[in-house]
């Protein structure tokens, strides 16, 4: 039997989140208070006790989902994985998890990454929109078609959830097609912009340095990072792989069979809420799918 641990993204967030961690385990209120000394602002009084605006924030978002994830981790008895996974955001709790990243340097990329995309999104208003129930294949046609717009497959969650990001008129150029070809429901998000699209290039150019920068060590296990779906140990392959992902799309369906395929028979998700446990049981079947106790 092998286990996959898998560690979600941005949205995931909630209010009070981290608190039971801080409060109960002395590593745990160690690496909190890291964090704010990394941060230069105390992100635990938003986690702990911010409202949803205030946690909406990206700047906040991002190292908030991240810190929730690895310090739970981190405080997990015999936490020893066969492999792991992170969507989107969630590579960087995956790249620290696996020991490919240090959980210091990794909060300053995931901060740096949060206010690159801020300012991408600032630079071109911009959004995503879930299509339900059409095959992945019809909405890449339509995306395709759409001219004059930027508009693309972002996040490939499960069969049946597809999600778009671009343009505020491609992404609903996009979404009337789509509920004219028979998809059940095409759904705008509420984000700040078109995440994982030709859109965040400015945040990929930026954030690319700060990444080629930083000490990348071989994991302790395969990472399946998102622009591919397939396991990587090399560090330098890690590296360019993270790089691209701002720009790609996240392909969560074929990672999930990727693994089940090399033998995970039991998935378990690390952070806050229950989206990727969700997303998975779509996915494969016969396997089990459960939160981190």
């Amino acid at each position: 039997m092998k286990t996959a641990y898998v560690f979600p993204g941005q949205g995931s967030q909630f209010s009070g989140m981290g608190k039971d961690l801080y409060d109960n385990y002395p590593q745990a209120k160690e690496m909190f208070e890291k964090a704010n000394e990394i941060l230069g602002f105390k992100i635990t009084d938003i986690m702990f006790a911010g409202n949803e605006e205030d946690l909406k924030q990206t700047k906040v978002t991002q190292p908030a989902v991240f810190l929730h994830s690895v310090i739970w981790a981190a405080c997990l008895p015999g936490f020893k994985p066969d492999m792991v996974a992170g969507h989107s955001l969630g590579e960087f709790s995956a790249l620290v998890a696996s020991q490919a990243l240090k959980f210091e340097d990794a909060l300053v990329l995931v901060s740096k990454r949060a206010n690159a995309m801020q300012k991408a999104c600032e630079m071109n208003p911009s959004t995503m929109a879930a299509i339900i129930g059409l095959a992945d294949e019809k909405i890449e046609e339509i995306c395709a078609g759409i001219k004059d717009e930027v508009v693309v497959p972002a996040n490939y969650n499960n069969p049946g959830q597809l999600v778009i990001s671009g343009t505020m008129k491609g992404i609903e150029m996009v979404c009337e097609q789509c509920k004219s070809a028979g998809a059940k429901r095409a759904l705008p998000l509420k984000v700040g912009g078109a995440f994982h699209s030709p859109l965040m290039e400015p945040a990929r150019v930026e954030l690319s340095a700060a990444i080629e920068a930083t000490e990348f060590q071989t994991p302790i296990c395969p990472v399946y990072q998102d622009v591919d779906a397939l396991p990587h140990t090399d560090p330098a392959e890690i590296k360019t792989n993270l790089i691209a992902q701002l720009t790609s799309p996240v392909r969560w369906t074929k990672i999930v069979q990727n693994m089940h395929a090399d033998g995970a028979t039991r998935f378990i998700e690390v952070g806050p809420g229950k989206a990727l446990q969700g997303m998975i049981a779509k996915i494969v079947k016969e396997v089990e799918i459960k939160g981190a106790e």
